[in-house]
């Protein structure tokens, strides 16, 4: 379950301490235990233990889903997939249901890994971009411009919502978020990426952002018993309120399935379009413009 928000959450959490537990920058691992095997994907168990060993933590930060721990002469990567988290325990303290892979920090603390459904995995390597290189850009990342979105849709035909799913295209967007997203921006998630306007695009690109900052400014959602401590889920738009009323119209929200997953929408803010209501004419043939001047041409052959 946990999307980008709740993995920024803990990234944080980590890196900056709390008020009951420290930061883990700057301490040495001082011993690794596998608690499943199963959950390391590389190097081998035996590997793994002598090369962390000693290691200590010199940043953590996030791509994607992916937590990046950067280690003195390695990078361990953790993906918490639908049940992972990681947290920070006292030594004296009995070890977390479900903990996994544990690391002892020092004498007083360990950085534990609790995974519930076994799902996740964790790296130590030397080269991250190995496991991270497929992964698409950052929605929050000033790169992430309206023109790079509109030239990651043109062509493609793909129902809006599997593709915002895709890591590929984008990373670090999940059910919740693309769910949330695509109500703001009144788009149904089956509509096809042809099919949308340069006003749509603009607005969905403004869309996924606003609602990942408001996301992680509200640490994430708190919808099970995995990861606590959020509470995104008290302002969710249509997400899991199957039957309840759209916070801008009335309508009843509906739960329907895209691409396999639950997909919660408002038909009267996200109507679907019929196919013939509009044409995708896809050209890609140059147009003169000014010189200086900015333009996108979208999916339509029209101009952002």
């Amino acid at each position: 379950m946990p999307e980008l928000p709740e993995v920024e959450t803990i990234c944080t959490v980590l890196r900056r301490g709390t008020q009951e537990t420290p930061s883990v920058v700057g301490k040495c691992i001082t011993g690794a235990h596998l608690l499943w095997t199963g959950t390391l994907a590389e190097p081998s168990v035996r590997t793994f233990r002598s090369r962390i060993r000693g290691q200590r933590i010199r940043e953590v930060s996030r791509r994607g889903k992916y937590i990046r721990i950067d280690l003195t002469s390695r990078t361990m990567l953790i993906h918490l997939r639908m049940s992972g988290n990681m947290m920070v325990v006292p030594r004296t303290e009995s070890l977390p249901r479900f903990c996994r892979v544990y690391f002892d920090l020092g004498k007083r603390w360990r950085l534990v890994f609790s995974d519930s459904r076994k799902f996740g995995r964790v790296w130590l390597t030397r080269d991250p971009d190995r496991v991270l290189n497929g992964l698409g850009p950052e929605p929050l990342s000033s790169a992430f411009t309206t023109r790079v979105f509109a030239s990651r849709l043109f062509g493609r035909s793909r129902q809006i919502k599997p593709l915002l799913l895709d890591q590929t295209f984008i990373a670090g967007v999940g059910n919740i978020y693309a769910d949330e997203s695509l109500h703001l921006a009144g788009i149904h998630p089956q509509t096809s990426c042809a099919l949308l306007s340069p006003e749509q695009v603009r607005l969905l690109w403004r869309s996924v952002r606003r609602v990942l900052r408001e996301g992680i400014r509200r640490q994430g959602a708190s919808i099970d018993w995995i990861y606590r401590g959020g509470d995104f889920q008290n302002h969710f738009r249509v997400y899991q309120r199957t039957g309840d009323r759209c916070r801008r119209c009335g309508a009843a929200i509906e739960r329907l399935v895209v691409g396999q997953r639950g997909t919660h929408i408002c038909p009267q803010c996200q109507p679907l379009l019929p196919p013939g209501a509009a044409r995708a004419t896809l050209s890609s043939r140059k147009t003169r413009r000014p010189r200086g001047s900015r333009q996108i041409v979208c999916l339509r052959g029209d101009v952002i």
